[in-house]
């Protein structure tokens, strides 16, 4: 698979830049943006245990601040979650390289995202994976994410606008789920699309949310691991009916 999102300026200027002490001593805004991501990577998720190289060459090459509104594009790579509108936000870079390392995802493979928000997580998904579908259920910012990821040229990436608490029953089965919005529990329709083997990674709970990786087992049932406390905005829709 081929990555689409078109760098070349600024890889090349890194390459051929010399050693470190030689940058000229102003920046194009690409080349500043590509020293922002290098850092964000070292200094936030490799040193944080990230190891994936797949997983970290996505997160170094994909341009968060274009997935911010502009007047927060100069903290895009700061380790925190930002305001996309209509009360969402855009995962720490952490826990978007968390979650997708956690899932062990492979080219061929096939995913679905719950909550596209602002169509970051579905960008770095599609660097790794055959084809993702996602759901956002937020009409605005569905839209928003359809153009964003349209200008930036990615052909595997679906989008629905949509409750995604059901999932995409004509798409499945999943290789892989990821929910970027927590419910209080974990939604069974999105067990039963996943592969037997394939993962999940969801976020669950009311305040104290904990981040949970399962595995589908040959009988239908889902294996749980605990990855890490998150706080995540709650999942809404058919979520809440419970």
């Amino acid at each position: 698979m081929t990555y689409r999102w078109i760098m070349l300026p600024s890889f090349f200027w890194l390459a051929c830049s010399g050693v470190p002490g030689d940058e000229p001593k102003t920046l194009s805004d690409e080349s500043r943006y590509q020293l922002m991501r290098e850092k964000m990577v070292s200094s936030q998720i490799e040193r944080r245990g990230v190891k994936d190289p797949r997983v970290l060459r996505a997160l170094r090459s994909l341009p968060r601040h274009a997935f911010v509104p502009k007047h927060l594009a100069e903290q895009a790579y700061d380790d925190n979650a930002l305001p996309i509108g209509q009360e969402q936000t855009i995962s720490q870079p952490f826990v978007v390289a968390i979650m997708t390392e956690s899932l062990d995802l492979k080219p061929t493979d096939k995913v679905l995202e719950i909550g596209t928000g602002s169509g970051y997580q579905a960008a770095v998904l599609a660097e790794l994976v055959d084809r993702v579908y996602t759901i956002e259920i937020v009409e605005t910012l569905a839209r928003q994410a359809k153009s964003r990821l349209r200008k930036i040229g990615y052909e595997n990436i679906t989008l629905r606008t949509g409750d995604g608490y059901g999932g995409w029953l004509d798409e499945s089965p999943f290789d892989a789920i990821i929910v970027t919005a927590a419910p209080d529990h974990i939604p069974q329709a999105l067990v039963a699309q996943l592969k037997i083997g394939g993962k999940m990674v969801i976020p669950v709970g009311d305040f104290d949310q904990q981040l949970l990786l399962l595995t589908k087992q040959a009988d239908g049932s889902a294996k749980e691991k605990r990855i890490i406390p998150v706080r995540f905005v709650p999942m809404t829709g058919k979520a809440l009916d419970r």
